[in-house]
């Protein structure tokens, strides 16, 4: 995958979308891309995460309690609590094809946020208002 590809793909992760064009190099710099095969199992439900992942090309399953609860295609991330705290996957995941996924493991985001700390505030802001419009939507069903 060519670097700006990579760019315009975190680019569009709500988390990322704050961050200037130096800040999101760093954290495409940090990330790698893979691919899995159909039928590999990405992330375990209840299994402790590392690592955070956006789905570039391909489809994968959403399963909670063995349940399929959504369907994720390009664009679609997964993890992005996990990069933070480590706690455990809220759903299994399955790629449904082949896939091609950035992935950024735990400790090389913490690096980048370790050299430049506005990025940690940049994305602080970024999730409170993600939370906030989940608080809203909860409060509103």
């Amino acid at each position: 995958m060519r670097a700006d590809r990579k760019l315009e793909h975190l680019n569009n992760v709500r988390l990322f979308s704050s961050l200037n064009k130096k800040e999101l190099g760093l954290i495409g710099r940090a990330s790698d891309v893979i691919t899995v095969q159909a039928g590999t199992e990405i992330v375990k439900e209840g299994t402790t995460g590392h690592e955070f992942f956006l789905i570039s090309d391909g489809q994968a399953v959403v399963r909670r309690n063995g349940r399929k609860i959504a369907t994720l295609g390009p664009g679609s991330y997964f993890g992005e609590m996990a990069i933070l705290d480590r706690g455990p996957r809220s759903a299994t995941v399955v790629a449904d094809t082949d896939l091609e996924l950035i992935v950024l493991g735990q400790r090389e985001f913490l690096g980048v946020l370790d050299a430049v700390p506005t990025v940690a505030y940049k994305m602080l802001v970024s999730m409170a208002g993600r939370l906030r419009e989940s608080d809203t939507k909860a409060l509103s069903h």
